[in-house]
């Protein structure tokens, strides 16, 4: 698909969207039916992505009374994802439904296994290819996750990916179960935690501290049955497309300054771990093996010595570990390298992780989790660094097990 991206001019006459995301079970239709039930006169369009034939949760919808026949409208997206098979489809729908000119609101709901992030990327490019441009149409306004409090711990202690669950888009679908679970939460304005009385007040509580340490930024609400104001979620004017992009929880450690101070109660915190020695590839595989309990969530960026010249990217959530290669350090490239991908003069030497013998090569890991011996942890860590005494040999020669999978 060709796209570029663009910015409307003007004033702003186009219609607000609210996309509503969320695992499946997390209760996304019983809000959308509350919301529609109890809105202050908007005429709404909505639509609703259904990954199976049978549109179930359209004819919820349908049936729940909160569309007017006669001036709204709810279209059915099925046997497909709008993240990805159904993306193409979900421009022409929501282009379609903003000229029409008889809306004052589109609502969304997603499928439950779909990723929110390449459904708000559908709101910020011109598709050249099919000669639509929704960023002159309309205005991503609220991004909303849902999770169902009752079961979001057995969810994200899963060892599943979608396809045990036979919930995958596509045969070559491997996501897991967590990584869906975590890449909805960490991106949205809105976060509804639901079903709050299915789970007693005090695990409530730490369960939202700790969805705060994961996704720091979003309005947080509680729920039951889906019961919260619309204000809450329809012209919020909060989904800002750069905003989002660095609002998890690991991203706000790595560039905070001071390190967020632990929530006493229930002993959640976070930090970074940085160091400028490589990881000897064996130690750190059976580091990986013997993974703290304690952390919740980690991700950043892994100097390993069996590769000097690739950065890799190391992301954990619950039992589901990726390691996969980041791309080239720049102390790696050539100079003529450099001055392709940085332009000419830059300079490198400024930056706060450089140095004169490896660059740019860095471990920095922002680890979050719950009771955590942040010591303890970072004296197992060092142990998988080489020693000064391997810093000085071939690296090639060490014992290598290591290979950059899903785990």
């Amino acid at each position: 698909m060709n796209q570029s991206y663009a910015q409307p001019a003007g004033e702003d006459r186009r219609i607000p969207v609210t996309v509503l995301s969320g695992y499946l079970g997390s209760g996304k239709t019983t809000l959308l039916n509350h919301v529609l039930n109890n809105r202050t006169g908007l005429r709404v369009a909505v639509i609703v992505n259904d990954m199976s034939e049978v549109n179930i949760d359209a004819d919820l919808i349908r049936g729940g009374g909160g569309l007017s026949r006669i001036d709204e409208k709810l279209v059915e997206m099925s046997n497909g994802c709008i993240c990805c098979t159904l993306r193409e489809d979900l421009l022409t729908e929501v282009e379609r439904l903003a000229e029409e000119g008889r809306f004052d609101y589109i609502l969304i709901e997603s499928t439950g296994i779909g990723e929110p992030v390449p459904v708000a990327q559908t709101f910020s490019y011109v598709d050249e290819e099919n000669g639509i441009d929704l960023t002159q149409l309309t205005r991503l306004d609220t991004m909303v996750t849902v999770v169902n409090a009752a079961e979001f711990w057995t969810d994200y202690q899963s060892r599943e990916k979608l396809r045990d669950r036979g919930q995958e888009v596509e045969a070559e679908d491997e996501r897991s179960i967590v990584d869906l679970l975590v890449e909805q939460v960490e991106f949205c304005d809105v976060l509804i935690l639901n079903k709050c009385d299915l789970v007693e007040p005090a695990e409530l509580d730490r369960l939202e501290q700790v969805l705060r340490s994961l996704q720091p930024t979003a309005t947080f609400i509680r729920s039951i049955n889906g019961q919260v104001d619309a204000a809450e979620i329809l012209n919020t004017g909060k989904f800002d497309f750069e905003r989002a992009s660095v609002s998890a929880g690991w991203i706000q450690e790595l560039e905070r300054e001071e390190h967020a101070p632990e929530t006493e109660e229930y002993g959640i915190h976070s930090f970074v771990y940085k160091r400028k020695v490589p990881f000897h590839p064996e130690r750190f595989g059976r580091w990986l093996a013997r993974w703290p309990e304690a952390v919740v969530r980690s991700k950043g960026i892994v100097w390993m010595a069996f590769d000097n010249r690739k950065a890799y990217s190391f992301s954990q959530a619950g039992r589901s570990k990726e390691f996969t290669s980041a791309g080239m350090w720049v102390s790696a490239l050539t100079p003529e390298e450099r001055e392709f991908y940085f332009g000419e003069g830059e300079s490198l030497e400024n930056s706060p992780d450089w140095d004169d013998r490896w660059g740019d090569r860095v471990t920095k890991l922002v680890l979050i989790g719950i009771g955590m011996d942040r010591e303890a942890i970072e004296r197992s860590l060092d142990a998988a660094l080489l020693t000064d005494a391997e810093l000085e040999q071939d690296w090639q020669t060490f014992p290598n097990p290591f290979k950059p999978v899903r785990a």
